[in-house]
């Protein structure tokens, strides 16, 4: 059972992984740097108001551009590992570009942690003029230090934003984030199967992304069925549509589904999501074995297939739970 009510920290675990935050000049641009846990100290001498931290340096640093499943359950592992050693909080420093996939990842991926965890980073590096890496850094730790509820959120320029709807959506400035507008398909969160709990191996799977475009060939569906691919995201029209007219396009879904690969629709807009039984083009989707995201961001629905497909549950198992609220994806 997790705690729903703010808690302050007594002590912060601050896992590394790289990004923009603590990176230095190389031979060919910015490139992540350890060493980052001395110049924190050395930033943070005065502030005496915030809870005792901890530091560790994930291995390998990483650009967050080469984030990859793999590395999430090393995050997962460290998380647990934090919380097992007396931690009550975690802030992880994460490049911005794939941010919000490792948070949403993590939200799914840390089912049961009664601890926060908080995602932050930052646009400029330490050091650099005007950056905000610092502003990020402190906010995170003071917010944390205050208290906040078990569970994943992000942390931007003094804002939380929920894992489930935040998405980058600029590539410069001090706000890169913002928390999308969705559909909300579920009232309540029911009983959790045990395979869920974040205590449970699991393993990474591959999941394609394919949004639609007019004119969409069925061959490249045919090519993440035959890719090895265990999940497929669909990046479908407005309320969840698609070329319902084209014969070829459905038998690929009904191939993909008779091939055991989990298919969920979701939508291409940042309002709104997807309701697969309003037009014809939805429905015969659905006909095809196509899942339901309902509002969930690509970033969430491909964490939630990782999860589903990593836990080693059967596969209608796995195409039952994508429609049912876990984590809140899905409010």
């Amino acid at each position: 059972m997790t705690s729903a009510s703010p808690r302050p920290a007594r002590s912060i675990m601050v896992l590394y992984t790289g990004g923009t935050i603590g990176m230095q000049t190389g031979a060919n641009g910015l490139t992540p740097a350890s060493g980052f846990e001395q110049r924190m100290r050395a930033g943070l001498s005065t502030r005496t108001d915030l809870a005792p931290w901890r530091f560790r340096e994930m291995a390998p640093l990483i650009d967050s551009a080469n984030m990859t499943p793999q590395y999430w359950l090393r995050l997962r592992t460290a998380i647990s590992e934090a919380v097992d050693a007396g931690c009550d909080a975690v802030l992880v420093l994460h490049g911005t570009d794939t941010l919000a996939y490792s948070a949403a990842a993590m939200s799914f991926q840390l089912l049961g942690l009664d601890a926060p965890v908080l995602f932050t980073g930052s646009m400029l590096p330490v050091g650099a003029d005007d950056s905000d890496a610092w502003e990020n850094l402190t906010g995170a730790l003071q917010t944390l230090t205050t208290g906040q509820p078990s569970g994943v959120q992000l942390f931007f320029h003094g804002e939380l934003l929920p894992p489930h709807r935040t998405a980058k959506v600029r590539s410069f400035g001090r706000h890169p984030f913002i928390a999308l507008q969705r559909n909300a398909t579920a009232n309540e969160t029911p009983t959790r199967p045990a395979a869920l709990d974040y205590r449970q191996s699991r393993q990474a799977v591959d999941i394609a992304v394919l949004p639609l475009v007019p004119g969409f060939s069925a061959e490249l569906l045919r090519a993440v069925i035959h890719s090895g691919a265990r999940g497929l995201v669909l990046e479908c029209f407005g309320s969840g549509t698609g070329p319902s007219d084209n014969a070829d396009f459905l038998a690929a879904l009904e191939q993909a589904h008779a091939r055991d690969i989990v298919v969920i629709a979701i939508t291409q807009c940042h309002e709104g999501g997807v309701e697969l039984d309003i037009y014809e083009a939805g429905s015969r989707l659905r006909q095809a074995g196509v899942l339901s995201g309902g509002g969930m961001t690509r970033e969430a629905a491909l964490g939630k297939l990782q999860l589903l497909l990593g836990s080693a549950l059967p596969v209608e198992e796995v195409r039952r739970l994508v429609e049912v609220d876990l984590a809140g994806e899905l409010r």
